[in-house]
């Protein structure tokens, strides 16, 4: 080869060297996240939330099948209502589906006990009563046996609730009262009307149980009219998604994070994770861009990437 060919390839070489390096530079890299198979800390069980109201015996059913037909042992824990027997119906109805189920009430005090977290052992499904969500965060946040309730969630439990059951699974939680009634424009005195105002630094929230990472619960949705009262916490934590289940409707959460609607009626979720929203220092509180999904039974919803399928 003579001196003058020689050169010339080496010139090629370098060529096609430096245009793969250049077009690797140019590419976008694929998030390791989108590419990363799940990882075994990641590992959780199913989630099964009702809006409250009447639950249809097919939503309960699944929840049996998905703590194992057969070999469910479901923990129901009542302590958001105030009524000492809440939840030895529910109990016994977990029984007759072929459940072993077992009601378990506690203060904060025997919650933060060891004794407490152990009966959690073996486990396959928790099940959170109705009532007032502060109640039952109340008594289980920041226990030995909210540890134990998580531990089994990790290891595949399922685990469900309604109503204030429902809100618990979200972190921020909805406490369900209202700081400011009407905003600037009080409403009278005794008046029945509750959450008129789309407004900042309205609707109360403490944490819940954080169960359904990136996401803030809303229950009764349609029913109660709570379309203003989710709205307002999504657009001061944008990056959250709002889901608002309705009465006898459920949201089946899976273990790598997708949306199923079940039951009688809606689920509506409100997505401002790339809207415009007027900034904190603003006194209105407006936005552009929210994506608005209304999804009956039979639909899906993948709050990664948001988008919906009809049934």
């Amino acid at each position: 080869m003579n001196f003058l060919r020689l050169v010339s390839l080496r010139v090629g070489l370098a060529a096609v060297l430096l245009f793969r390096l250049a077009a690797c530079a140019s590419s976008p890299a694929t998030p390791a996240a989108a590419s990363a198979p799940p990882s075994a800390n990641s590992a959780r069980g199913h989630l099964l939330i009702v809006g409250g109201g009447p639950i249809p015996d097919a939503i309960l059913q699944r929840f049996v099948a998905l703590a194992g037909a057969g070999q469910a042992r479901i923990a129901v824990f009542p302590m958001a209502s105030e009524d000492a027997d809440a939840g030895i119906e529910l109990t016994e109805d977990f029984r007759k589906l072929g459940a072993s189920a077992e009601r378990i009430v506690l203060t904060h005090e025997q919650a933060d006990t060891e004794a407490a977290a152990k009966r959690l052992e073996g486990v396959t499904g928790i099940w959170f009563g109705g009532g007032d969500q502060v109640r039952l965060t109340g008594a289980l946040r920041g226990t030995r046996t909210e540890g134990a309730i998580k531990e089994r969630f990790r290891a595949g439990a399922v685990v469900g609730g309604t109503s204030a059951g429902a809100a618990v699974m979200s972190s921020p939680m909805i406490t369900g009262d209202e700081k400011k009634p009407g905003g600037d424009r009080p409403l009278a005195k005794d008046s029945p009307d509750a959450w008129i105002t789309i407004a900042r630094d309205d609707v109360a929230t403490v944490d819940g149980f954080d169960l359904i990472p990136g996401a803030i619960v809303d229950q009764h949705f349609v029913r109660r009219r709570r379309n203003n009262r989710l709205l307002s916490v999504v657009l001061e934590h944008p990056e959250r998604v709002g889901v608002g289940i309705d009465e006898s409707t459920a949201l089946e959460v899976s273990p790598d994070g997708s949306w199923r609607v079940l039951g009688a009626s809606v689920a509506v979720v409100f997505d401002a994770r790339s809207a415009r929203i007027t900034p904190p220092t603003a006194k209105s509180l407006g936005a552009e861009g929210v994506r608005l999904s209304v999804l009956p039974a039979g639909s899906r919803f993948d709050p990664k990437t948001g988008e919906a399928r009809l049934p």
